[in-house]
């Protein structure tokens, strides 16, 4: 790998997921870690007993022992982590801050590890070594100095383990706010929304067992190859028994066509690969909630069929009238939706929709899965409480081989939120940690992570520490997100590797090295494990394998303890002693967190323990105490009213995505194999028809803009046009390069995610260049 520039080009991809270009990509990124011989030992302990969770992404592992556990993204992220490169005072010495602004993202990171706390100087525009004990001073002066803790923000990425997490919640708490604003939020805030009003518990249902039984999988929205590449081997072998893959998604996914598993030696060696058989259905963005109503609304035609001509019901009655609230409610509503409304909305023909329903219906057990392209829309939540409508019909929720499956993104973002990382956080958390503590909590709302950035604008808010992640890059609106930071009166991230943020400087900065995943934590009671939860809600342990790059690299949960001592002072929790053993931590969390009893013992268990699923075990934790139909109107249209108040008409709606060399905000590298992509990240994917309609070329450059209502301009800019398999009038386009397009106000209906996957936009011919054709 290298950072020297490459040709950038263009074309199709034909070959197979996984196989051979993994391993490939994977031996890469293996060697240019500038020590391959430890990081290949450490990939062989990745995800297994008595190793480390990979820090990539949440989903579940498999049960069997003896097995590679690591797909090609999660080498990536690894031997990302355990780089031998270090950003060093030396490094800082060498690069203003001003010049580091004009590198890429991709440049930054891969620098390396960040290895001593950093104070930003501005009069040299330079960061300068810290003590530690100062670093934690200058939090706490800054910190005791507001007017109300509500004047601080305090971010946490999914990245941060149970133990950091709990830490965080219990001083920020004790510190007096519920600001607690997290990269859930830009995600699957949609879901917890959805699925607590729903079905009581805002978390999946099913197992990873559970997908050996299942007769149908449903993939909504979501790109398994490329961002849960581990996701393809139960698939597969679901494929392989004979259950029934479906997909919507508008740009087909070449891990759910051909598959190449590079585990099978007869695959490789003959360099074959199995056909996954996916049924795809490529609905209009933000077009999922009318198709499942059209399925919903075809099982309901077959279910009074079914009644006037005697034959077996196609509904779950037995379920229905045991386990549900509302469904005369919901089934008058989709009575009362219009064919018409279904299929302009939804994108499909009525025969793709029919054809989807009839592949439901005669599956016994269906696992219904999804992930960003239902959650980033202004109507995510109905639409996600749509898909559980499906299900509980038939009665899909609660039974082996069935149930309801968001896929998470970053490894512990669902444990986060089970540690108490909420803005809005329940009453009997709140009450745990009161009896347990003596400290009041506070009971008031915090703030979201839009909420944050508006607070931090109007001068409300005046500090943000950040446990883990990339705010600056993460969230919408990139220019006013930066402004927002750069408004602070401190800064703070804690971090393992520079990035954008630490650039976007409040008026006093810090960075805080932090141990990563495969870092060896050593405490004054010995090595220490962390545990993260994953998205079938599996508790496992996780111990660092490799020495840590600098002595002055500190864990998180320390870091967090270090600031609350600076800030809190003579305080009755004893946060020395709980960093000298994590093991009392989590006895804190035993006693405060539901489902921890005896927290110590369970995990040390080969494979950890499940915490258990109320709506899994058809327990409804709602106010009805039943599973909750939902009978939401479909939206009259789907351009938001700023859009609409433009007066003018979108040239295409554009959702923002991953390439195959990124997870999250960090970029691997510049190559998106699975597209075809090599050397370049500011393209846009269009259909060819489209491109000429506008009066472009396949390879011209152009500019976008965002129209939205409210006098501000928001353009990226030196895009390349490419021609490719999108349905007409779609487009999508790599993140964070096209956060600046997604407005601040622009965001979900309950759930406050950025509606990164409906963006109307203009397009215009670069003003860099307004006639250059590649």
């Amino acid at each position: 790998m290298s950072l020297q520039p490459i040709n950038p080009r263009y074309q199709p991809y034909k070959g197979a997921a996984a196989g051979w270009g993994a391993l490939i990509s994977v031996t890469r990124f293996w060697l240019d870690s500038k020590q391959p011989f430890k990081n290949l030992r450490a990939l062989l302990k990745t995800n297994q007993n008595g190793g480390f969770d990979c820090p990539g992404c949440a989903w579940g592992d498999s049960p069997e022992d003896g097995r590679v556990k690591f797909c090609e993204n999660g080498a990536k992220a690894v031997n990302w982590e355990a780089t031998k490169r270090r950003v060093d005072a030396a490094f800082f010495a060498r690069h203003s801050v001003s010049a580091l602004r004009q590198q890429s993202d991709y440049w930054l990171e891969y620098q390396g590890r960040l290895t001593e706390p950093m104070r930003y100087d501005r009069a040299q525009d330079r960061y300068v070594p810290v003590s530690w004990d100062d670093a934690f001073a200058l939090i706490g002066q800054h910190l005791r100095a507001l007017e109300s803790p509500d004047q601080a923000e305090f971010y946490t990425s999914g990245r941060a383990s149970n133990e950091a997490a709990y830490l965080y919640q219990l001083f920020v708490r004790a510190y007096g706010t519920n600001n607690f604003p997290d990269c859930s939020n830009m995600c699957h805030e949609a879901s917890g929304v959805a699925l607590g009003r729903s079905v009581g518990v805002g978390k999946g249902s099913v197992t990873f067992a559970d997908f050996e039984h299942a007769d149908a999988i449903f993939v909504f929205g979501q790109n398994p190859g490329t961002n849960h590449p581990r996701m393809l081997e139960p698939l597969r072998e679901a494929v392989q028994r004979g259950a029934q893959v479906v997909a919507f998604n508008p740009l087909k996914e070449r891990g759910l066509e051909r598959f190449q598993h590079p585990q099978h030696a007869l695959e490789m060696l003959s360099n074959g690969s199995r056909p996954l058989n996916t049924a795809f259905f490529r609905p209009a963005l933000g077009g999922d909630m009318a198709a499942v109503r059209g399925m919903a609304k075809f099982l309901l035609q077959w279910e009074r069929e079914a009644q006037a001509k005697g034959e077996p019901a196609v509904f779950d009655h037995a379920f229905i009238a045991e386990h549900t609230d509302g469904v005369d409610a919901y089934l008058a509503e989709v009575d009362a939706t219009p064919w018409e409304h279904i299929v302009e909305q939804s994108g499909l023909s009525l025969a793709e929709i029919e054809t989807a329903a009839t592949m439901y219906r005669r599956a016994e057990r269906v696992i219904a899965c999804w992930a960003m392209g239902l959650t980033q829309h202004r109507h995510s939540v109905p639409t996600i409480q749509e898909v559980v409508n499906l299900q509980l019909l038939r009665g899909n929720v609660g039974r082996p081989g069935a149930g309801l499956c968001p896929v998470r993104g970053h490894s512990n973002v669902q444990g986060d939120r089970t540690m108490g990382i909420n803005d809005r956080p329940p009453v009997a958390l709140l009450d745990a940690l009161e009896k347990r503590f003596d400290f009041r909590v506070p009971r008031h709302n915090g703030h979201n992570t839009v909420e944050a950035i508006n607070a931090m604008l109007e001068g409300r808010s005046k500090v943000f520490i950040g446990l883990g992640g990339n705010f600056a890059q993460a969230t919408p609106d990139s220019p006013r997100t930066h402004q927002a930071l750069e408004s602070c009166a401190l800064t703070v991230h804690i971090s393992t590797k520079l990035n954008r943020s630490h650039l976007t400087c409040g008026t006093d900065a810090l960075i805080l090295p932090c141990l990563g995943r495969t870092d060896i934590d050593r405490q004054a009671g010995g090595p220490q494990a962390v545990t993260v939860e994953d998205s079938f809600s599996m508790i496992h342990a996780s111990y660092g394998q490799l020495e840590p790059l600098s002595k002055q690299m500190r864990s998180e949960p320390a870091i967090v303890a270090g600031i609350a001592k600076a800030t809190l002072g003579d305080h009755p929790v004893d946060w020395d002693a709980l960093i000298a053993n994590y093991d009392r931590i989590r006895d804190l969390i035993a006693d405060t967190i539901p489902g921890f009893a005896d927290f110590n013992r369970r995990v040390a268990n080969p494979g950890g323990f499940h915490l258990g699923n109320s709506a899994g075990e058809r327990r409804w934790t709602t106010a009805t105490g039943k599973a909750n139909f939902a009978a939401s109107v479909l939206p009259a249209d789907l351009l938001p009213e700023q859009v609409r108040q433009t007066g003018e008409k979108p040239d295409l709606i554009l959702q923002t995505l991953r390439s195959h060399d990124q997870y999250n905000t960090t970029v691997y590298g510049l190559d998106d194999r699975y597209r075809g992509v090599r050397g370049q990240r500011e393209v846009v994917f269009a259909n060819e028809a489209d491109i000429r309609r506008l009066g472009f070329e396949p390879g011209q450059k152009i500019d976008m803009v965002s129209l939205w209502s409210d006098g501000v301009e928001r353009r990226v800019s030196n895009f390349t046009l490419l021609a490719f398999d999108v349905p007409e009038g779609q487009a999508a386009a790599y993140y964070p390069e096209t956060n600046p397009l997604v407005p601040l106000e622009s965001h979900g209906e309950g759930s406050f995610t950025p509606t990164s996957k409906f963006v109307a936009v203009r397009l215009e011919a670069a003003r860099e260049d307004a006639s250059r054709i590649l």
